[in-house]
């Protein structure tokens, strides 16, 4: 199902950022666009994350990036 008919942006796509660590929806359109059109989706997907914890939210909130995770071990 569409999210965002701006750019074609599916609920399974908005999960899978949300997944990899987008807490907010700014982050959802800073990793997809979603959201930076119309701005008709930006409530539901505000309902697709939820207000649960996001285990990355103190990074984001510290202005650290949080959708990429650099492999030290690499």
């Amino acid at each position: 199902m569409y999210v965002c008919s701006c750019f074609g942006v599916t609920e399974a796509q908005v999960k899978k950022h949300a997944a990899d660590g987008a807490c907010t929806p700014r982050q959802i359109a800073s990793a997809c666009k979603a959201g930076t059109d119309c701005g008709s989706c930006v409530r539901r997907i505000q309902a697709i994350l939820g207000r649960g914890a996001c285990p990355r939210r103190e990074m984001a909130d510290q202005g650290k990036p949080v959708l990429s995770v650099l492999d030290e071990a690499a």
